[in-house]
């Protein structure tokens, strides 16, 4: 099972968890844990995201040496804008 699907399982069970236990406090740490979970996915993700945007920047500036560290950080902040615009689109509707 790759760590992205392991991740999933573990959210899925840690909210079905929380939703069964009767123990208020037992069931918040469940539902603290699989939002922290729900972060590190999405963290996972955007590493994705990033370092595939930061291959295409490398890869269309004819793949120069050792701007591995340039091309990342303009992957970054692509996206880190895009996200941004979509956020903001996302919260006028």
């Amino acid at each position: 099972m790759d760590e992205q699907k392991r991740i999933e399982h573990q959210i899925e069970l840690a909210t079905r968890a929380a939703a069964l236990v009767k123990d208020e406090p037992t069931g918040h740490r469940f539902r603290g844990f699989a939002e922290e979970l729900k972060r590190k996915l999405r963290r996972m993700m955007r590493r994705g995201q990033v370092r595939a945007r930061a291959y295409e920047l490398w890869e269309r500036a004819g793949r120069p040496a050792d701007r591995e560290l340039e091309f990342w950080l303009e992957a970054e902040r692509q996206l880190e804008e895009e996200w941004e615009e979509r956020k903001g689109v996302g919260d006028s509707s």
